[in-house]
């Protein structure tokens, strides 16, 4: 870490007054750093994948940064550095949200999901954890969701042996099926992983997306995965539909882009989140 420190201070030309280990997901590792005039966030990782992940995670922040709808930490390097690649911004004092926060935050993340484009998907690919997630581009919304999301994620759970090649729907089924309820969608900017640990409320009550998986697909995409684990207030649902309304499709439309992220988790952690898996591979396939 010496050397990283003395590397670090050359890139912010000021010296470091202190480095503390601070929780920063599973994945990397992750650092607050103090300097007598800024402090800033730090995450480090030795995979072989992590340089392509940290750029991947600065395109996005930086790419829902230009729209103006919700803030994103700056970034400020994000580079190799001898065994491990590291990924260096802004640090954002944060404070537990209160109802007013949450209707902020929905009513900014709404204004982010206006942001448009004319297919699904992105110029670059990207991850979802530390799953590669391709952003192949289509201007079918039910062609992007079952080719580039749902069909890859239960290919590597059944080569992972974690789902039986008969609880898998092939595409023949999976497209007939999402049809109907996947017309008329439109392409909105998504965060695209958006879990209560990649949001924060500044002191000043400023909301802040964080970790971002970003894409154009359907905006309710970024709603479902708030409703997995929780730790979205009803505030932040009610401001959101006051912006984006949801339709007559919108709750089996959850459940299914719920999948996507459960299978994720399934082929990341393992057999605990079979039963959710399996339960919706069920109801709808």
């Amino acid at each position: 870490m010496e050397k990283l420190k003395a590397y670090i201070e050359a890139l912010i030309e000021d010296s470091i007054t202190t480095i503390k280990s601070i929780n920063g997901g599973d994945i990397s590792s992750a650092y607050r750093i103090d300097t007598s005039k800024n402090s800033y966030f730090l995450k480090q990782n030795t995979s072989p994948i992590a340089l392509a992940m940290f750029q991947t995670e600065a395109y996005g922040l930086n790419t829902i940064a230009k729209t103006n709808t919700i803030k994103t930490p700056s970034v400020l390097a994000c580079e190799s550095f001898e065994d491990s690649a590291f990924l260096l911004m802004e640090y954002i004092e944060w404070k537990s949200p209160s109802s007013e926060d949450f209707k902020n935050l929905g009513r900014q993340l709404a204004q982010l999901h206006k942001h448009t484009s004319e297919s699904f998907g992105l110029e670059q690919n990207n991850f979802i954890g530390r799953l590669s997630q391709s952003n192949t581009k289509h201007t079918s919304w039910v062609n992007f969701y079952t080719n580039e999301r749902l069909l890859p994620q239960l290919e590597l759970a059944k080569q992972k042996g974690l789902l039986q090649s008969s609880e898998c729907p092939n595409l023949e089924l999976i497209k007939p099926k999402l049809k109907p309820i996947f017309d008329d969608i439109k392409p909105s900017l998504l965060h695209g992983d958006l879990w209560s640990g990649n949001y924060l409320i500044s002191k000043n009550g400023e909301p802040y997306l964080i970790d971002p998986a970003v894409y154009y697909g359907h905006h309710e995409i970024d709603i479902a995965m708030t409703k997995i684990f929780g730790g979205f207030g009803d505030p932040f649902y009610t401001s959101y539909s006051a912006a984006i309304s949801p339709d007559k499709h919108t709750e089996g439309r959850i459940e299914i882009y719920q999948l996507y992220y459960l299978l994720a988790h399934l082929n990341m952690f393992g057999k605990s989140y079979y039963e959710s898996v399996s339960s919706i591979l069920t109801k709808y396939f």
